[in-house]
């Protein structure tokens, strides 16, 4: 029909593919990968993924001493001349520990946020990631999407509006298999002071406990740590309910955080554990079990009774 447009755009990034041949593309490619200089080269900043020289590090530097770097990391020239590396910081790092003074590199040009994008997804694939990892990693990913709005290529969907923080979490759940809700508490783990933030690496504190911990400002949560630090107690979800809550009423002093994290908490009550076998051979038969606690009860006021009436007779 005249005057209609088509419902059909071609995406203008693969016109060259349309006009090129596969050997072409892969030249285009190669003459972006160079050896960079590591002096050259800088972190991402606020890069969220820890490197650490642990066992698997070590595995990597032999790697690289053997046969080099194999995958390229990738990098984007800034306005400086100098470059942002934005996959491949533990392969730089072996190459470091490797003394190598060069890295492998494919030279990308993205802006900063597509960049992030980019970081963040690159490192999901990773057999361990912690929880500070994830929460600052989620909210770094976010910030790019909600800036970009309705870019496809950011989206992985072309939303065709302004995204707003449910949509993108929603966007960014699928991508990473979590739901929305825990997308939010992995971000709010990001308000927490460092020493709590560790604490929930190191499973010491459970994330719902952390998630209302971090809508307590920087003095309170610092009353938190130093009673963990004093008496190595534990926090349970209830508790850090009522302190949110006394913290929202602006009730929330050191003296209460203490009297909170003193209580004894259900799991560090004494146990007593009672063989079910050993304690029905002693009762008789025609007692039902569901009258088992009682019978146990009262035999042992009964035998609490002779002890006392012994003691008071050898007494004499």
């Amino acid at each position: 029909m005249a005057g209609r447009k088509s419902d059909f755009t071609l995406p203008t990034n693969t016109l060259d593919e349309l006009f090129s041949t596969q050997e072409e593309r892969d030249d285009a490619k190669l003459s972006k990968i160079r050896d960079i200089p590591l002096e050259l080269i800088d972190d991402f900043p606020d890069h969220p993924f820890k490197v650490r020289d642990d066992e698997d590090m070590i595995q990597l530097v032999e790697s690289v001493k053997e046969r080099g770097v194999i995958t390229p990391a990738t990098v984007r020239q800034k306005e400086d001349g100098r470059y942002e590396l934005i996959s491949g910081h533990r392969r730089k790092r072996a190459c470091e520990l490797a003394g190598f003074e060069a890295l492998r590199c494919e030279v990308v040009d993205l802006d900063r946020d597509a960049a992030t994008v980019l970081m963040v997804e690159s490192n999901y694939q990773r057999s361990q990631i912690l929880p500070s990892e994830k929460a600052f990693a989620y909210k770094m990913r976010l910030e790019a999407m909600n800036r970009q709005g309705q870019r496809s290529d950011l989206t992985c969907a072309p939303v065709g509006h302004k995204l707003d923080g449910a949509k993108s979490r929603d966007i960014l759940g699928d991508e990473v298999g979590e739901s929305r809700e825990q997308i939010r508490r992995y971000i709010r783990l990001t308000n927490l002071v460092p020493e709590l933030l560790d604490l929930v690496d190191e499973g010491k504190i459970k994330m719902r406990p952390a998630v209302e911990l971090s809508y307590l400002d920087e003095d309170s949560q610092r009353a938190v740590v130093d009673e963990i630090d004093l008496n190595q107690c534990t926090l349970s979800h209830d508790q850090t309910i009522r302190m949110r809550k006394f913290f929202t009423d602006g009730k929330l002093t050191p003296e209460v955080v203490s009297a909170i994290m003193g209580e004894e908490k259900p799991n560090q009550r004494e146990k007593i554990v009672l063989r079910g076998d050993k304690v029905r051979s002693l009762i008789p038969k025609n007692i039902p079990v569901s009258q088992t606690e009682d019978y146990v009860v009262k035999a042992l006021e009964h035998y609490s009774r002779f002890l006392r009436q012994r003691a008071e007779r050898d007494s004499r």
